[in-house]
């Protein structure tokens, strides 16, 4: 068990925790939450012993082991792959370390005899003898071919890195594992094996993501970082969000009767517990998520924007016919004769281990760049908006958001700075922050303001590539519920699991070797057994 007491710390004469008591017990995976900046990341290091409080103490039951996902991607670059991974449990490591170092003294004596038999027992019980292999096949897991494992780490590109140091944090069985955003740089295979892994993990973890479908899956509890303290919840994050919105909406109601509001939570909690029941957690959390309770929940404190897509003009059925496309990019040809139909009102993720053939193909379809061969061709009567991923292009000029935003004015009402502010305020830039230069912005801001300027041109086909990126969850929840409600058409791109699971109506997986394209959701597509026979084709020929 890890436990803090009366944990303080502030920065700038700002508190980030004041104490703050609270214990993390065997079995329960714990999802931190908190908007950007409350402190997240800082807990952690605090529980890791990285960074001081101010005052208080973390307490560590004696003797168990915390593993930490190291965000030094630099740490280990002179160390093999495989060695970096066994280094997650250092004991074990040591004793690799020294039982090589006694077997090739030359003049091995009777002393070092003693010495090796004690580490050969040693040895056995942390499972020494099958440590690499177990460790070879935790790197495959998570998107690290044997290939490499035997390489320098750095001679690895940055995405692989974060494979290995994930495995490191996962290896040998520790009793705390502590995970910072652990999902980023993995592809979906990755993501649902680690998903699994954590379910049926025995012993305590506590981790940051901003992806809440794997909050969903594996979290038993929300650790909520809100006003200075860490509130504990049973149930996952889609349990906590629905909550505190029910908690603020009956907080606002004050003329309600109180029956009325017990009757409505009962419902709500009695709707989740048959929704975690069907859970593919181990059983143990099963019953922790029967005996979700809504009653202490408390409203946030944290804003959320408000996100609502409209369409100028409905568009015709037929949108876009793409013929024999080939796209590829530093000489490297990402996809060949590319054919498919859109038509109105399709809601189309594409998806693939590699996201770069299907940003290439949106900015060919946006008009961005040029394609090698084929064609393509939009309807007339569309109107596209297009998020692209790499977006510093659009804030090269050091202009306050209220001329940023001018610069997409058609009509002239539209140039009004009441009628510019409106969106601004919409995506939480309210008083003088709409005078706030582009040079400044931080790169969620960035997102927002995009966001607004789509909001603003009213477009009936959003083309939306990595829309989640640098957003908090509070953007990233507004964000899809705005999609929900769109009725235009979309062709997006994302790695944010919940929104291509609540969104697309239909696949497409661009792979090395071809294109899968499927009429369904991401859930079935990926539970499908002959979609996922077809899939390791393609990608392993």
């Amino acid at each position: 068990m890890i436990s803090t007491n009366q944990v303080t710390l502030a920065f700038s004469q700002r508190f980030l925790f004041q104490d703050v008591s609270i214990k993390f017990h065997p079995g329960h995976c714990y999802g931190l939450i908190g908007a950007n900046g409350a402190g997240k990341s800082t807990f952690l290091k605090i529980l890791s012993g990285e960074i001081k409080p101010d005052r208080g103490e973390v307490l560590v039951t004696p003797g168990e082991r915390v593993a930490v996902l190291k965000q030094n991607h630099f740490e280990f670059e002179n160390v093999e792959v495989i060695k970096t991974v066994l280094m997650g449990n250092r004991e074990l490591y040591d004793i690799m370390q020294e039982k090589d170092a006694l077997y090739q003294k030359p003049d091995f004596s009777e002393e070092d005899g003693y010495r090796a038999g004690e580490l050969e027992n040693r040895f056995a019980d942390l499972g020494g003898y099958d440590a690499e292999s177990q460790a070879g096949g935790m790197l495959e897991s998570l998107g690290v071919p044997t290939v490499f494992h035997n390489q320098l780490m750095r001679e690895l590109e940055a995405g692989m890195k974060v494979r290995v140091l994930l495995a490191q944090a996962l290896f040998g069985n520790p009793d705390i594992l502590l995970l910072d955003e652990p999902t980023n740089n993995l592809d979906i295979d990755s993501i649902m094996w680690l998903e699994e892994f954590l379910c049926e993990f025995k012993n305590t973890v506590i981790v940051v993501s901003h992806d809440r479908h794997f909050l969903d899956k594996v979290s038993t509890h929300i650790a909520d970082l809100d006003f200075s303290q860490i509130n504990l919840y049973t149930g996952n994050y889609s349990f906590w969000y629905e909550a505190s919105q029910l908690a603020l909406k009956q907080k606002q109601d004050q003329n309600r009767k109180t029956e009325d509001k017990i009757k409505e939570l009962k419902s709500f909690v009695e709707r989740f517990s048959a929704n975690a029941s069907k859970s593919k957690q181990a059983t143990s959390r099963k019953k922790l998520l029967d005996k979700l309770n809504v009653d202490d929940i408390k409203p946030s404190s944290r804003r959320y924007p408000h996100i609502h897509f409209q369409q100028e003009r409905e568009a015709g059925k037929q949108l876009l016919e793409v013929k024999n496309l080939t796209g590829s990019l530093d000489g490297r040809t990402l996809f060949k004769n590319l054919s498919f139909q859109v038509e109105k009102g399709e809601k189309i993720a594409f998806v693939g281990r590699d996201t770069h053939p299907a940003s290439l193909l949106l900015q060919i379809l946006a008009g961005e760049k040029a394609a090698d061969a084929g064609e393509f061709g939009w309807g007339v009567t569309t109107k596209r908006g297009y998020f692209p991923k790499d977006h510093e292009a659009h804030f090269a000029e050091n202009l306050n958001l209220i001329e940023w935003l001018r610069r997409n004015a058609t009509k002239p009402e539209e140039a009004e700075e009441e009628f510019l502010r409106g969106f601004l305020g919409k995506m939480l830039f309210s008083g003088t922050e709409v005078f706030k230069e582009t040079r400044v912005l931080s790169g969620g801001e960035k997102v927002r303001c995009l966001m607004s300027r789509l909001m603003m041109m009213q477009p009936n086909v959003l083309l939306l590539d990595e829309p989640t990126n640098h957003l908090d969850l509070e953007s990233i929840t507004a964000l899809n519920n705005g999609l929900k409600n769109y009725k235009g058409t979309i062709l997006l791109i994302s790695q944010d699991r919940e929104t291509v699971e609540t969104i697309a109506t239909r696949i497409i997986e661009l792979t090395p070797r071809g294109v899968i394209d499927r009429e369904m959701g991401y859930a079935e597509y990926l539970e499908r057994a002959d979609i996922a026979e077809q899939r390791q084709i393609l990608y392993r020929g």
